[in-house]
């Protein structure tokens, strides 16, 4: 599949686009600086240009799915956070919608679902995670929504533990296997339209996705 990565030079999205080229498909990276392409391209990628806080549909024209990895950052504050991981993630939405793309994976949080319970200092981005989140459930396209705990720079374990909605939802997973995570919930036909959350843990990959 020719798959477009939001946020295709992000710590995440970078993992994402190795992952997808491994697993056979045509990944796209979508960056707003020319200075990255480069990067985008030694990973096996074609690098696209384009604005989350833009018009979008040439970014994904000719697209069979989207993976929304991008964020706005931790040192941004709630008005970044709005335009990039809402509106940004629901200007993406639409787009696709436009364009027939067939599959759009997001990128979540653990406690999108209940916002209102966030710490105050994550609250803004809980909120902009749970309006984005239900944009794309609304939207009528075969979505994957993930819902990783706090992610680390931990070298990937292959394992992770996932449900819809974990007992115990406090901790941290890799961000190499939460990437692995959205490029198998692509290539995986039992996370049509479901959400799950996932944190470090002892099943691998798949085989958690499945199980969900």
């Amino acid at each position: 599949m020719r798959v477009l990565v939001a946020g295709g030079h992000g710590h995440t999205g970078k993992h994402v686009l190795k992952y997808l080229k491994e697993n056979g498909h045509e990944p796209f990276g979508m960056i707003r600086n020319e200075e990255q392409i480069d990067a985008i391209n030694d990973l096996g990628a074609v690098a696209v240009i384009a604005d989350l806080e833009e018009d979008l549909s040439s970014a994904v024209t000719s697209m069979d799915a989207v993976i929304f990895a991008a964020g706005s950052g931790s040192q941004t504050g709630p008005d970044k956070t709005a335009s990039v991981d809402r509106d940004g993630a629901i200007r993406l939405i639409e787009a696709s919608k436009a364009k027939q793309v067939r599959k759009f994976v997001m990128l979540s949080s653990i406690g999108a679902d209940k916002p209102e319970k966030a710490p105050e200092a994550m609250r803004h981005y809980a909120e902009a995670k749970h309006d984005a989140d239900e944009a794309l459930v609304d939207s009528g396209l075969d979505y994957t929504i993930v819902r990783p705990g706090a992610l680390s720079f931990d070298p990937a374990k292959g394992t992770i533990r996932a449900d819809k909605r974990l007992v115990d939802r406090s901790g941290a997973v890799s961000r190499q296997d939460v990437a692995k995570a959205l490029v198998e919930s692509l290539d995986t036909p039992l996370t049509a339209n479901l959400i799950f959350e996932m944190l470090d843990g002892d099943t691998p990959i798949k085989d958690a996705i499945t199980s969900v």
